[in-house]
């Protein structure tokens, strides 16, 4: 049995802080040790990450939610990123993309298009064309669906002062298949086990 996939069913008990604390966990050691991401770990130091635990199945509140993110953010410049995390709900896959997409057009719809944009990670993260077995799909596997809300301001500068920013995807692939399906399996259980 795959660790992952009881890592989109918590606990009802598992409280806000056990979430965030268990989503910072895997960014330190998926996203930041993995160097999934070169940009992640200078925005971990400097405190600028915001955490929101949504508890609901509801695609409009969510939505919602990441609007009110969106307004947060414009008034909040020290906050670079933020993740909505969503427990409960948008376990399947195929859910959570729409849901992704939703939040795509109420960037647009806002008026927000060219200021913000949306990351997706999922516990069953599935890369077109890939299998479920494929070590690839935890470079955007997470404890729990969420929406990772980014200024594109600050990706533009960061794509500017990073060389070869496109071979990033390719290479981050290359260490998960390089590492193997066990070690990006528990990789990602270890995260869940931590209380705030």
């Amino acid at each position: 049995m795959y660790f992952w996939v009881m890592s989109h069913h918590p606990a009802p008990e598992a409280n806000n802080e056990t979430v965030i604390a268990q989503t910072k966990k895997w960014i330190l050691d998926v996203v930041v040790d993995c160097n999934f991401c070169p940009f992640a770990g200078r925005e971990v130091k400097r405190g600028t990450v915001a955490y929101e635990v949504l508890k609901t199945g509801s695609a409009q509140t969510v939505l919602t939610a990441f609007e009110a993110a969106m307004k947060t953010m414009d008034r909040s410049t020290e906050i670079e990123t933020m993740f909505l995390i969503l427990p409960q709900g948008f376990g399947h896959f195929a859910d959570y993309l729409k849901l992704v997409s939703g939040a795509e057009r109420l960037i647009k719809k806002k008026g927000y298009e060219g200021v913000y944009q949306v990351a997706s990670f999922h516990p069953e993260y599935l890369f077109a064309g890939s299998s479920s077995a494929d070590p690839a799909n935890y470079t955007n596997r997470s404890p729990y669906p969420m929406l990772h809300l980014l200024r594109e301001e600050s990706v533009s500068k960061a794509i500017a002062s990073y060389p070869d920013t496109h071979k990033i995807p390719e290479k981050n692939i290359a260490f998960a298949k390089q590492k193997g399906l066990a070690y990006m399996q528990a990789l990602l259980a270890a995260s869940m086990r931590v209380d705030a």
